[in-house]
C-alpha cells in the first residue's frame, strides 16, 4: 500500500517542521524564487507539496548548483544561447519548469541526434497521356 504524505515525512524527517528547516535551507536566493505568501510562509504549506519542493531542490542542487547554471544548461541545448529575450522569459519560470524545460530540451538534443538525416524525394512527374505522349516523341 502507498504510504500517505505524513507517513513519508515522519519516515524521512522527524517531523514537519524538520522537513520545513529542510527546505528552507535549500530554498536558496541563487535556486529558488521565493513566492511564499509571506504572512502565512512554508509552515501551513501541505505535507505532499513540501516533499515535492524538497525533492525538487535536492535535483535541482544536485546536478546544476544554481538556476542560472540550469538556465544556461537549457540554452545551450535549445541553441539559444545569444538570446537575450529568450533568456529573460526564462528566468521568470519557477525551478520545477526550469527542470521540466531542461528534460524537454535534452530529450529533443537526444531525438535530433539519433534521427538520421532524411534525403529528399525526387517527385515524380505527373503527366496526362497527352503529355506522355509528346515526350515520347521527342
Amino acid at each position: 500500500m502507498k504510504t500517505t504524505p505524513v507517513q513519508t515525512v515522519r519516515e524521512s524527517f522527524g517531523d514537519k517542521q524538520k522537513l520545513v528547516a529542510a527546505v528552507k535551507k535549500l530554498a536558496t536566493k541563487d535556486l529558488f524564487v521565493d513566492r511564499v505568501n509571506a504572512v502565512k510562509g512554508l509552515e501551513r504549506v501541505s505535507n505532499a507539496k513540501l516533499l515535492k519542493l524538497h525533492a525538487t531542490l535536492t535535483r535541482a542542487k544536485k546536478d546544476f548548483g544554481s538556476r542560472d547554471k540550469l538556465i544556461d544548461a537549457i540554452l545551450g541545448l535549445e541553441k539559444r544561447t545569444k538570446d537575450e529575450g529568450y533568456k529573460a522569459r526564462v528566468e521568470r519560470y519557477p525551478l520545477a519548469r526550469l527542470l521540466d524545460a531542461h528534460q524537454s530540451a535534452e530529450r529533443r538534443a537526444a531525438r535530433a541526434k539519433a534521427a538520421p538525416k532524411k534525403t529528399a524525394k525526387k517527385k515524380k512527374k505527373v503527366r496526362t497521356k497527352k503529355a506522355r505522349a509528346k515526350a515520347a516523341s521527342k
